[in-house]
């Protein structure tokens, strides 16, 4: 091993044992008062409640940066960081049997190199109403009733890796707020199928916080999101439940069950926004297409022993994205650098790599839950391994990326520490299109610990 890879893997190391030393509550044992939050009940049942919640996840990283990243005009090869991946207060109600709320706020990626003082912001602001049963439910507000697949909407308490599968979230704040828009929905469960379908009003591009690549006035056939005033967004995602079914009362779907659950779902999606994309044409006309998206899953989640509640869970997806010729966006989830030098490659700066684009995305997870109490009152652990590959139209390479890691179960989702890595590739413009380069590729360990109550 070269001698600068066995200095990255020393840091590393030190990095995630001093963090644990502070992230794991030793003797922190599950208790039944956590699987229902802060829950008050009225009118004496159990029908009529509020329900508060709260979840925060803290990282612990170590990255090897994209070649010529900066960090405030400083080149940095590697670096080691911490913050708050995610903080999230939410609060749901029955209001009546047939009326149902749900409110959540929080914020997102606080770390040293983001703006000081960051606010707290609305994710989720939804009233539904059942006209049948659980058959026919309608609502509206701010939602994240999403289409495309089943990790278009996921359920931050319950992933199942350390991150959410980021690359179903295909339009991820940049016309929806983190995943959410405002909206309408229809949604139910007719026997073992499950729908949920919605009609949306995507946020303008021009709004968004992110860089947005604008439309070049040169570049032919290369595709980028439209600043005119965007058009209704329809999407819908459906899934058969062959054994037992879940709950869905809010949008956000489990990575994991732990054992408590036998599951076998095949679904399928799609997303249409009408000329949410546009393109120079050769003639330099600018020429507008739908932004357009089908996809196909099956997720496992099945206890081997209903006792022991060791289990496995399973998901596979295929997603074909449509986004007008060449769409290709890059992106770093919680990215440590903010800047790139003279000797940048086409990935851009920190832990960014080409992550949504026009094409085809298959994208897989796998993981073993031991038995309960494997470690007495220290939980239990769950090794997982997940793997994505997307053939963009833009790239002349696939993109390959590789996540290993444990969760350990020190009670549950309700604390629980993730020890995640994961392997990304690095592209370069070339004479022949834009390759990935298997010399450059690039890795980060990160340390998790959730507490969700």
């Amino acid at each position: 091993m070269p001698a600068d890879k066995r200095k990255d893997m020393r840091i590393a190391k030190r990095i995630l044992l001093a963090a644990s030393l502070f992230a794991v509550p030793v003797g922190f044992t599950q208790n039944k008062l956590f699987e229902e939050g802060l829950k008050i009940t009225f009118k004496n049942d159990s029908v009529h409640y509020i329900r508060a919640s709260i979840l925060s996840q803290f990282w612990t990283r170590y990255n090897h940066n994209n070649p010529g990243s900066l960090l405030n005009g400083t080149e940095q090869e590697h670096v080691a960081d911490f913050g708050i991946r995610r903080l999230r207060f939410s609060v749901q109600g029955q209001v009546t049997k047939s009326t149902f709320f749900y409110t959540q706020a929080g914020l997102n990626n606080l770390n040293s190199i983001s703006a000081r003082k960051s606010g707290l912001f609305i994710h989720d602001v939804t009233v539904d109403q059942q006209l049948y049963k659980n058959i026919i439910v309608i609502g509206g507000g701010l939602h994240g009733y999403n289409g495309t697949s089943r990790f278009s909407s996921s359920g931050v308490a319950s992933i199942l890796g350390m991150d959410l599968p980021v690359v179903m979230e295909s339009t991820n704040d940049v016309t929806d707020q983190f995943g959410r828009k405002y909206g309408v929905y229809l949604k139910g469960e007719v026997s073992k199928l499950n729908y949920r379908m919605s009609i949306s009003k995507p946020f303008p591009v021009q709004n968004s916080l992110n860089f947005i690549v604008p439309l070049s006035p040169t570049a032919i056939n290369q595709a980028a999101f439209s600043t005119r005033a965007p058009q209704m967004n329809y999407a819908g995602y459906f899934f058969w439940q062959f054994m037992e079914k879940e709950t869905t009362k809010t949008p956000y779907m489990s990575g994991s069950y732990l054992g408590k659950k036998r599951i076998i779902n095949l679904g399928a999606g799609a997303q249409y926004q009408k000329n949410a994309m546009w393109y120079r044409s050769a003639g330099l006309d600018t020429v507008s297409v739908p932004l357009f998206q089908l996809g196909v899953d099956i997720f496992v989640d099945y206890a081997l022993n209903p006792d022991k509640k060791n289990a496995v869970t399973a998901y596979a997806a295929y997603m074909n994205y449509q986004f007008g010729p060449d769409y290709i966006r890059n992106a770093g989830v919680f990215n440590v650098a903010n800047g790139v030098g003279p000797n940048s490659t086409f990935n851009g700066a920190g832990n960014a790599f080409p992550l949504i684009g026009t094409g085809h995305v298959f994208y897989s997870q796998f993981a073993y839950k031991f038995k309960d109490q494997l470690l007495g009152k220290q939980g239990t652990l769950q090794p997982y391994f997940i793997h994505s590959h997307a053939k963009y139209q833009a790239l002349a390479s696939p993109v390959q990326v590789f996540n290993i890691g444990l969760n350990w179960l020190i009670a549950g989702q309700n604390s629980k520490l993730s020890l995640d890595y994961q392997s990304r590739p690095v592209f370069n413009q070339t004479a022949t299109g834009i390759l990935a380069d298997p010399s450059l590729r690039r890795g980060q360990v990160v340390l998790q610990y959730q507490l969700s109550i």
